[in-house]
């Protein structure tokens, strides 16, 4: 298969893990600016010895480019490299959130009233969240909270993987992964229980489940791209409310929102390809807006439009 449209779940996400958890403990014992000098001589490498990820990496940026012109100049070899740089470094804010050890006050917040308000209500809801920023800050907020409790919908054993890593610095952190190649009966069953405990299911929009599953086209950067059904497809079964969720890089922090994108997600008989390529659509558009704010913070690191395994 060629490497710049194999599934995204093929290529190993979790190359990072081990070295990210080894620089973990460098920032413990010295410090943030001596772990983001460890990390250049890991990312320089990882960008030298992965041809896909390069494509990958270049491929978001110059279409980011071209349809926002977010980064204000033509994306170089330079920009790569960053983008994969702050991925690293978020990857240990991660592990920092979950070991309660990021500093909260450096988090800011938008929309999270109109949906607190719900949650306080005991209503649960479907959540499609991105590979955005740090989205372990939102578990960790969520905690703080004990009337919002979120179960992360999960289509690989690389996302496990990551999260027993993120078990080991805290085993009382609350984490509920669901592991599904497909959405069943049983798995119906289950997640309708956990929205009418008022609950929430967390699933991500930009990534195709491991197993050929149907998809919509939708416009992102100005260009056609397989988006998941998925959400879509749960919300309206579940008759709940679908929410957006994102966490972006600003300051010397980040600032988490959310966003409402329907109270009541409706596909009609007969026109349901088009209703959800119209939430796709909606969904595509939001992360735009989120991505154009701080461009350096989507973590989709394969060939995003050339995916060969998307079906209509």
């Amino acid at each position: 298969m060629n490497k710049q449209n194999q599934h995204w779940a093929d290529i190993g996400e979790n190359t990072f893990i081990t070295g990210i958890w080894l620089l973990f403990h460098v920032h413990r014992l010295a410090g943030r600016w001596p772990f983001r000098l460890c990390i250049y001589p890991v990312v320089t490498l990882q960008w030298l010895t992965r041809p896909s990820l390069r494509y990958a990496s270049m491929q978001y940026l110059q279409r980011l480019e071209a349809a926002t012109g977010a980064l204000g100049h033509t994306p170089s070899i330079r920009d790569s490299l960053k983008h994969l740089a702050l991925f690293a470094e978020t990857m240990l804010d991660k592990l920092l959130a979950v070991s309660g050890k990021y500093r909260f006050d450096q988090i800011k917040t938008e929309g999270r009233e109109a949906f607190y308000a719900v949650a306080e209500q005991g209503l649960g809801g479907i959540i499609v969240t991105a590979h955005l920023g740090c989205l372990e800050l939102c578990r960790a907020m969520a905690a703080q909270r004990s009337k919002i409790r979120l179960n992360i919908l999960v289509h690989t054993r690389h996302a496990a993987q990551f999260n027993q890593l993120l078990k080991r610095l805290n085993p009382d952190n609350d984490l509920q992964l669901i592991e599904v190649t497909e959405v069943g009966p049983a798995t119906a069953v289950l997640l309708q229980s956990k929205i009418a405990a008022g609950e929430y299911i967390v699933i991500a929009g930009d990534r195709i489940p491991v197993f050929a599953s149907q998809t919509v086209q939708a416009d992102f950067l100005g260009h056609s791209a397989p988006f998941p059904v998925g959400p879509y497809i749960l919300a309206n079964l579940l008759k709940c409310p679908l929410y957006l969720l994102g966490c972006i890089h600003e300051g010397r922090g980040y600032r988490i929102h959310f966003e409402t994108l329907a109270d009541k997600v409706v596909l009609p008989r007969g026109q349901r390809a088009i209703a959800m390529a119209g939430y796709a659509q909606q969904y595509a558009d939001a992360l735009t807006i989120l991505l154009k704010r701080s461009p350096y913070d989507w973590f989709n690191f394969f060939a995003f439009w050339d995916q060969s395994h998307a079906s209509q």
